[in-house]
């Protein structure tokens, strides 16, 4: 690529997530270069991109010579082999992109990637809490993290509320949460009407503070 498109990524190291993560974005539309030094891996990549090389190392000049450099964002996907990951990004970073997100298996390593001024993702840290907080609580459906205190969780009505209205709970003040979606059976709606009746098997989704989403669920376990 010549020159920045409006959505181009980069993705350095073609393991599991790595891999993933560049069909993904190659799927839906966007440009993508993927790197690694596995011949096998770059030669999959290819059925998605024509963008893909294998590169023997990751010095600047050998990333500069891929165009990664022209990306709108580069994901550094090589968290296990932590020398290699600080190196890389910051190499990135020197080449003028962006947005550098980096993958990260440690606290330190975190640390580090985010003084060099990546992004820090822990995918494996993720996944676990996402399945950790399905398996412990009968009402969280899902959540997706905002940041390191905010969340937007999918929550199971349940008996405890059924047949309240959403004015009578009072989400904003007693639990500090706005509700943003109710789903009932197939239908979604976001346009919320404070004197709907929940049922039972009605599904909100609320943004807020864990710890008041918490706290919502200990009440509806009540």
């Amino acid at each position: 690529m010549s020159q920045k498109q409006q959505k181009s990524y980069g993705v350095i190291g073609l393991g599991r997530f790595g891999m993933a993560l560049a069909i993904k974005l190659a799927n839906a539309g966007a440009e993508v270069i993927g790197l690694d030094s596995d011949e096998n891996k770059v030669k999959e990549l290819r059925n998605y991109t024509e963008h893909a090389f294998v590169i023997s190392n990751l010095s600047i000049e050998t990333l500069r010579e891929t165009g990664i450099q022209n990306c709108n964002t580069v994901i550094v996907c090589i968290g296990e082999k932590i020398e290699a990951s600080l190196l890389t990004t910051f190499h990135v970073v020197q080449m003028g992109v962006k947005n550098v997100i980096s993958k990260a298996t440690t606290d330190d390593q975190g640390s580090l990637l985010a003084i060099i001024g990546a992004q820090v993702v822990y995918p494996e840290r993720d996944m676990a809490e996402r399945l950790a907080s399905k398996l412990v609580s009968t009402n969280v459906m899902d959540f997706i993290s905002i940041s390191n205190d905010v969340d937007i969780s999918e929550v199971r009505i349940g008996n405890h509320v059924h047949g309240q209205t959403i004015r009578n709970i009072d989400f904003r003040k007693r639990f500090s949460l706005n509700v943003i979606a109710l789903v009932r059976g197939r239908e979604t709606i976001i346009e919320i009407d404070p004197d709907e009746t929940l049922h039972s098997d009605d599904i909100i989704a609320v943004i807020g503070k864990k710890e008041n989403i918490s706290r919502f669920e200990a009440y509806l376990a009540d």
